[in-house]
């Protein structure tokens, strides 16, 4: 049992949200993709509205997928989505990662994705992990660095924005570094077949950039982020305001470009 319940630092407000259905397995799980064949069998953890699942469930089909998470909002979207797709091979349920209903050696690969930074005890997630994927199989994560996270051109306001996240995410007993920490963990749950890669997401055009800016900015206003930060004495809204216009003038740079750095792991059981 965790001494005391995860966390999660963004919530599930639109703007995170919209961040997460902008998610596909090419932007975010192209590292896994030439291991899912069809017939394999995945489950996905912290699914969220399962863009990134259904994109599973198409490159695996007969193959099944389950998507789980522990907020139902999302997995109502991710069946919806399903529908829309016409993919019958995929299914989605509330689960705890710490304590998932299934059998052991049940999946051909188990996923995560950018789930581990939010987890007070992400090795005791990976053993989880591992118990419940088939031997031979894969489990897999990625991962942000927000330590890693770059920007052009530099801005006070997005300085301090990384500080007061990174304020909030320790309060949760979280780790917003983990993408360095992924093989690390991996072998403290008793993996010994370990492959690690690195990724980035970058946004640098016009439209990128407005994407991301606004995104953050909203965030920064009205996510649970931004109510964690004020609950815990962090930040007044004054200061958001300003963070939020920090991020629009960043977007608003001709020359804007951000890098989001992402480790990456494969284990075998």
């Amino acid at each position: 049992m965790q001494a005391q319940p995860d966390t999660y630092t963004h919530g599930h407000h639109e703007s995170v949200l919209r961040s997460h259905r902008w998610r596909t397995a090419e932007n975010s799980a192209a590292y896994l993709i030439p291991h899912l064949r069809p017939g394999t069998s995945v489950l996905d953890i912290g699914c969220g509205p399962g863009t990134i699942t259904l994109d599973f469930a198409a490159l695996v089909g007969p193959g099944q997928v389950l998507g789980v998470d522990n907020a139902d909002d999302p997995l109502e979207i991710a069946r919806t989505g399903a529908a829309e797709r016409g993919l019958d091979n995929v299914t989605f349920a509330n689960a705890d990662v710490y304590r998932l209903p299934h059998a052991n050696g049940s999946f051909d690969v188990v996923h995560a994705h950018q789930v581990l930074q939010h987890l007070t005890d992400p090795v005791a997630a990976l053993r989880e992990m591992r118990r419940v994927c088939k031997p031979g199989g894969i489990v897999a994560a990625r991962d942000a660095d927000y330590g890693g996270m770059r920007w052009s051109p530099g801005n006070p306001g997005l300085d301090r924005w990384l500080e007061l996240y990174r304020q909030v995410a320790h309060r949760n007993r979280a780790f917003p570094d983990s993408g360095r920490y992924l093989k690390t963990w991996a072998l403290a749950a008793g993996f010994r077949d370990v492959a690690c890669t690195a990724s980035a997401w970058c946004f640098a055009t016009t439209e990128e950039r407005a994407w991301w800016g606004n995104l953050w900015a909203d965030r920064i206003r009205r996510s649970s982020f931004a109510e964690q930060a004020l609950k815990h004495g962090l930040t007044t809204r004054d200061e958001l305001e300003a963070l939020a216009t920090a991020w629009h003038a960043w977007m608003d740079a001709e020359d804007g470009w951000f890098a989001v750095l992402n480790g990456e792991i494969r284990c075998r059981p």
